[in-house]
């Protein structure tokens, strides 16, 4: 038994680090790509309607099928389903590239690749978020998470960087760089050895709707999970909210994409740092005062973001924002990995995802509105207001006790 603990651990740092990988690889094309997408379509000489409609259409698909799409991870198809979802992505985003390079694609076809692309990478994030728990011990999966929303925050600085550098000498460049960015997870997850199959028998008479409701169902039942599912929706809308807020008073301010791209790039590399540093504080602090405490201190922040025009003030704030999110965000996520089973972590995972994502999309409408028919502080302002009652939320005690609770679990 000494023998096969150290191969065992060695075996799956391996296969986290080649799960590392293939999520770092998605998230830097990803986001490559993504960026320079209203360029493109602009440029193509679609309208901001057109543009829109891509963005919010590519983004629903995700968002509505990405329960169901979990269920076949869930029944133990789950490294099949990434390598598969991974090949997809890399043919779609591929035909964009083949099409750039040769002339001019219709907008049927573009919007037709990213929505099989958006299809594809909800099935593969689906799958993905049970993988950690079958890799990592118990006592590594903080730190495993850690390191994921760290290579996100990565990729958020060096994805549209990238994407702006290739799509100037070419406008293909960065959808091919997205097409290589999935064949590389393609490969990563092709070489892990780890069984990635869940015990998710098929119970008779279920249909795949109900078996797609079981983590919406878990979620509704579990104090714990509910709480990562209200902070996790609160605090996306607040950070998007803020970002809009960012660009809104930036630019009434007269100062141009340059100031603002910095803003973002400082923010980017503070998130970065905050969700490097979150193991160490929580473990020093403790699970639930970490949450209870970060939510505070975004008040004040929000707050002040209200009151101030300068770029590099709004920029110091904001970073600070970005800096202790991930804090909280890494101890949540972690709660909810380590009490959910491992044959419901990807339709869990992906209602706690869909809520996440579903109310930051509502954000930049809700930033606009309040921006054009109040002032460009109020975005930040709405945003203290709802820390606040996200704060006096988490020091209630059946939730402090809920984040204990999972904690001990």
């Amino acid at each position: 038994m000494s023998t096969a603990r150290p191969s065992h651990h060695r075996a799956g740092s391996r296969d986290f680090r080649l799960l590392w990988g293939a999520s770092a690889a998605d998230g830097v094309g990803s986001q490559a790509s993504g960026a320079v997408l209203p360029l493109l379509l602009l440029g193509l000489g679609h309208s901001a309607q057109a543009v829109g409609l891509v963005a919010g259409v590519s983004t629903a698909v995700g968002l509505l099928l990405g329960p169901l799409v979990a269920v076949p991870a869930d029944r133990g198809a789950r490294k099949r389903v990434m390598l598969a979802s991974a090949s997809v992505s890399a043919l779609a985003m591929g035909c964009v590239a083949l099409a750039l390079a040769t002339g001019r694609p219709p907008l049927g076809l573009i919007l037709a690749a990213l929505l099989v692309e958006r299809l594809a990478t909800a099935c593969f994030e689906a799958a993905g978020r049970g993988t950690v728990a079958l890799i990592c011990p118990g006592p590594e999966q903080p730190r495993a998470i850690a390191r994921l929303t760290a290579a996100d925050q990565g990729a958020l600085v060096v994805g549209p960087a990238l994407g702006g550098l290739l799509y100037q000498a070419a406008r293909a460049l960065p959808f091919l760089a997205d097409a290589l960015s999935y064949v590389v997870s393609a490969l990563c997850v092709r070489a892990m050895r780890a069984d990635l199959g869940a015990p998710a028998p098929r119970e008779r008479g279920e249909g795949l709707l109900r078996e797609g409701a079981a983590g919406l169902r878990l979620v509704r039942s579990s104090p714990l999970l509910r709480l990562v599912l209200v902070w996790s929706a609160t605090v996306n809308v607040v950070v998007v909210a803020l970002y809009y807020g960012a660009v809104f008073t930036l630019q009434r301010a007269g100062h141009g994409g340059a100031v603002l791209g910095v803003v973002l790039a400082f923010s980017g590399a503070a998130g970065l740092a905050g969700a490097l540093a979150a193991p160490r504080v929580a473990k020093r602090f403790g699970g639930s005062r970490v949450v209870t405490g970060v939510t505070w201190l975004l008040v004040p922040l929000a707050v002040a973001l209200a009151t101030v025009t300068g770029a590099w003030a709004y920029g110091l704030l904001f970073a600070l924002v970005c800096l202790l999110m991930p804090l909280a965000s890494v101890v949540l996520q972690a709660r909810a990995l380590q009490t959910t089973a491992p044959a419901l972590q990807a339709r869990t995972g992906a209602v706690l995802a869909t809520a996440a994502t579903g109310a930051a999309a509502l954000a930049p409408v809700l930033a606009g509105a309040l921006a054009d028919r109040v002032s460009t502080a109020a975005p930040a302002a709405v945003c203290g207001a709802a820390l606040a009652v996200l704060a006096v939320h988490t020091s209630r005690r059946p939730v402090r006790g809920a984040l204990a609770a999972g904690a001990a679990g």
